[in-house]
């Protein structure tokens, strides 16, 4: 009886430690996998602060010597050390807001077909075309911009819109001549062609995250299909919508290669979107091998910081847009 009164209080004894230790091996895990996770983002945050710093510090020669003039400026001369930034920054920005606006309604198109409309057999393989331009080398682009596209534009299209809006204000500002088939419309329509597929799949996808008994609903009480997508799909979807329009502009306004061969590389504003430009990628991989100066140096170097501004104020910018939709729709 002893014997057995004693195995009874062991028994409940050796279970509490066997769970101590266990809790202990999870505790052990967690807080491994919390110091690792930690690690990991503090490691982030002290490469983008090297960067930062590398940035500003590699900057500060060209900033000394030229000012907030380098923003405005067009001048680019080696041989004199006289540089601007205002053709590349320009030129990023153009290049890019054209490829938003070429790009954005064909890609919400697709996804709007291949999620509505396009027969169930068909949506697979061609959900797959789409995605594998994305697979396409960037200075596979190029390479096709600048011997197909581009002559291309040349002998049809660029003729085309000079005649067109020839007689019309502004515009024949816009479309003037001579057709280059380079230039600043060329890169824009290689750089929608590049941001097309990230557009159309994110927004494939969000679709797809629509909740079958709202759209039914709403078709259950008339709605047509395109009431459907405007007041149902769309209000649910908007945030999903914005983040891959930003991550295509981002996309779009750090491209090289392909820029690089189709825009033109030149140092100067045009009013016409047919005449050549430059944009910072391309300017910075254009030059950087060439840059045997302080000046020519920090000048490049400028323009990088210049596009990580760029890039931070739009990314700024779908931040506070995403808020405000979130906004609307907790409303």
């Amino acid at each position: 009886m002893a014997e057995a009164a004693l195995s009874s209080v062991a028994k409940p004894a050796a279970q509490g430690g066997l769970r101590e230790k266990v809790l202990r091996q999870f505790q052990f895990g967690d807080n491994a996998f919390h110091l690792l996770t930690k690690t990991c983002a503090i490691a982030v945050l002290v490469m983008l602060g090297g960067v930062i710093i590398s940035l500003i510090d590699g900057s500060i020669p060209a900033l000394s010597k030229f000012g907030f003039g380098f923003l405005t400026s067009q001048a680019w001369n080696p041989v004199t050390e006289n540089f601007g930034g205002a053709p590349a920054i320009y030129g990023t920005i153009v290049t890019s807001v054209i490829a938003l606006i070429i790009a954005v309604p064909l890609g919400f198109g697709i996804a709007v077909f291949l999620t509505e409309l396009c027969p169930y057999g068909l949506r697979r393989p061609i959900g797959i075309a789409v995605e594998l331009l994305a697979g396409i080398p960037s200075i596979i682009y190029g390479i096709w911009g600048m011997f197909i596209f581009a002559p291309f534009l040349q002998a049809t299209v660029q003729p085309l819109l000079i005649g067109t809006f020839a007689s019309v204000p502004l515009l024949n500002q816009v479309f003037a001549g001579p057709p280059y088939g380079i230039g600043i419309l060329t890169a824009s329509i290689i750089l929608s062609i590049m941001i097309l597929p990230l557009i159309s799949s994110i927004s494939r996808d969000v679709f797809d995250t629509v909740p079958p008994v709202l759209k039914e609903a709403a078709y259950g009480v008339g709605c047509t299909r395109w009431e459907v997508m405007r007041s149902i799909v769309a209000p649910y979807t908007g945030v999903g919508l914005v983040g891959g329009v930003m991550l295509a502009l981002g996309r779009a306004l750090g491209e090289t290669m392909a820029v690089t061969f189709v825009i033109g590389n030149a140092h100067k504003i045009y009013p016409s979107i047919l005449g050549p430009g430059t944009t910072i990628s391309a300017t910075i991989a254009n030059e950087f091998t060439e840059a045997d100066g302080q000046i020519y140096t920090s000048s490049l170097v400028t323009l990088g910081l210049l596009l990580f501004i760029i890039t931070f104020i739009v990314l700024a910018i779908s931040r506070l847009m995403l808020m405000r939709i979130q906004s609307k729709g907790a409303r």
